[in-house]
Order: C-alpha cells, then sequence, then structure tokens
C-alpha cells in the first residue's frame, strides 16, 4: 500500500464522517463539491474534509481506494457512501438523515 492509501485509510478510519473534495468548504472548488457541502451543511452533520486540489497524491489515491472515478467522495464510519449524484438521489428522497441516524452521527438542527 503506498503512503497515500496509507494516509486516505487513516483519514478514514480518524474520522466518523469525511469528505473529499475540491477546495474547502467554504471555498469549494467545483460545483459537485459545493453540492454535496450544501447538503451536509443542511442537514447539520459536522464532517472533516479534505481538499484533494492540495496533494495531488491523495486526488489520485482516493479514486483507487474507493474505486470510484470521480470526487467528492463522502465516507461515514469507514464506509464508501458515495458522490455527489448519489448523496443529492439520498437527499432528496429523505433517505439521508436517516442513514445517518443509522450510523450514529448527531444531526444538529439548522
Amino acid at each position: 500500500m503506498s503512503s497515500a492509501q496509507d494516509r486516505i485509510a487513516k483519514e478514514v478510519a480518524d474520522n466518523d464522517v469525511l469528505l473529499f473534495m475540491k477546495g474547502t468548504p467554504v471555498f469549494p472548488q467545483c460545483g459537485f463539491s459545493a453540492t454535496v457541502v450544501q447538503i451536509l451543511s443542511n442537514l447539520g452533520v459536522k464532517y472533516k474534509a479534505v481538499d484533494v486540489l492540495k496533494d495531488p497524491e491523495i486526488r489520485g489515491g482516493i479514486k483507487e481506494f474507493s474505486n470510484w472515478p470521480t470526487i467528492p467522495q463522502l465516507y461515514v464510519k469507514g464506509e464508501f457512501v458515495g458522490g455527489c449524484d448519489i448523496l443529492r438521489e439520498m437527499y432528496e428522497a429523505d433517505e439521508l438523515a436517516p442513514f445517518f441516524a443509522e450510523k450514529g452521527i448527531a444531526l444538529e438542527s439548522v
């Protein structure tokens, strides 16, 4: 396993809710990342964000790690949940809040 894979695995293990994205939650660098940030904010989910644009090894490595070709990528309790389209579908179907509750992730009322 490469050092990028090790670092990704450690981040995923150490954070209950982890978002690999382009940019930061305050300043997303792509529309898909911005959409996921908006969804998580609307739900009041606390999460850690990793800006893949700052680290090319992580940017390439996360796609291998999850076997998923696009960024953003959301992990909850070590499990890969999906990218923007999956999260948007779950959110619009009111499946995302129950999913977080099931995983023991507290949602702050917004």
